[in-house]
């Protein structure tokens, strides 16, 4: 049974807010192991404005955020980091393999594959109608909101 998220419940996990909560759904996630979600892009996102404006794509690290936040669903529901922040410490492995452009709803999935105190990795793959657009090794270590 998959554990739906509407970006309200989203926002109660991680602290990210408009502009820059880059999930409008979770379709399934568990606590400490992964989070599979999605982002619309639409031509109003504030980026299109400058990249670039007869052709509009999607900077890569915005879809490596996107992921990055997927994975802080997941690691951030856990127990013991709830109420914490998820920060970058590395990426490790990235590859962009297509073009993410106005109109595209992007279907993100983090798995975390290590955790060692407050620092970890997740395993990251963007795509677009089953077509890879990003993927990357995220590194993160999470910190105390104060």
């Amino acid at each position: 049974m998959a554990n739906a998220l509407t970006t309200t419940e989203i926002m109660k996990i991680i602290p990210h807010r408009h502009p820059f909560l880059l999930i409008d759904r979770v379709e399934d996630y568990q606590p400490g192991e992964y989070c599979i979600a999605y982002k619309n892009f639409t031509y109003d996102e504030y980026f299109f404005r400058g990249h670039f404006p007869d052709y509009p794509i999607v900077p890569g690290v915005i879809t490596v955020e996107a992921l990055a936040q997927a994975g802080a669903v997941a690691i951030l529901s856990r127990e013991d980091f709830k109420g914490k922040i998820a920060v970058f410490a590395g990426i490790d492995k990235c590859k962009f393999k297509a073009a993410v452009v106005p109109g595209d709803t992007v279907r993100l999935e983090t798995r975390i594959t290590a955790v060692k105190g407050p620092v970890g990795l997740g395993e990251a793959v963007a795509t677009v109608n089953g077509k890879v657009a990003v993927q990357a090794t995220l590194k993160f270590a999470i910190l105390t909101n104060s």
